[in-house]
């Protein structure tokens, strides 16, 4: 066997290694904001969770506030594009789509890890006011303009009440922002487990009957 032939296992893993890295880096520094918030979060942090050194990251990513605007638009703003993507071509109705979105977002919020986010957004926005722009920009304005576009749709197809679009968007939103801020904030101290399955349903059948054309049935 060849010096080629038997490096080639190594320099394939070597390569796998290297285009995973990035993915590592962000699932580490997710860890590390989660449990420290952003501004007490370190490189160092992020390295030692990810088992590489300070300098490998910033092979990938030039500073910590890249590091956190690569992870936001990975982890939501991937999602929120892919989302109105779908909106565009779905063929069902407003009603479908919107329960369906929203049923999916609020999954996230009850199970997933990426609900930090927007937490260290809302907490340390006042320091780091370059990375509420980012949010801005690249989350809330992306989600306003799916559901406006939704809303909108609804109202012209009769579906929904001719009410104004972007207000109905934030209307949308409101109760799941509640719902992140009481996971990452208050959960911890409550005496028994917040059900937040049934308030996205209670939300969802509230918002659509209230969505609906006078003396039509929701």
């Amino acid at each position: 066997m060849s010096y080629t032939e038997q490096t080639a296992k190594p320099v394939k893993h070597w390569t796998r290694r290297k285009q995973a890295r990035p993915g590592e880096i962000l699932d580490a520094a997710l860890t590390v904001f989660a449990e420290k918030g952003f501004a007490a979060a370190r490189m160092e942090d992020i390295a030692a969770r990810a088992g590489v050194t300070k300098g490998t990251i910033y092979l990938y990513f030039s500073s910590k506030e890249d590091v956190f605007k690569s992870l936001a638009r990975v982890s939501v703003g991937a999602t929120l594009t892919d989302a109105a993507l779908q909106a565009g071509r779905f063929e069902g109705s407003a009603r479908e789509f919107l329960t369906m979105f929203l049923s999916a977002v609020a999954e996230m919020i009850q199970h997933g890890e990426r609900v930090i986010l927007p937490k260290i957004i809302i907490a340390e926005s006042g320091n780091f006011p370059e990375l509420a722009r980012f949010w801005r920009d690249e989350v809330i304005d992306k989600a306003m303009a799916m559901l406006s576009g939704v809303i909108a749709k609804g109202i012209a197809s009769g579906e929904f009440r001719n009410l104004p679009a972007d207000h109905v968007a934030r209307l949308c939103i409101a109760p799941l922002i509640l719902s992140i801020i009481w996971r990452t904030t208050f959960a911890p101290y409550d005496k028994t487990p917040f059900d937040y399955r049934k308030l996205f349903e209670t939300h969802i059948d509230v918002l659509l009957k209230g969505l609906a054309p006078e003396g039509t049935a929701p």
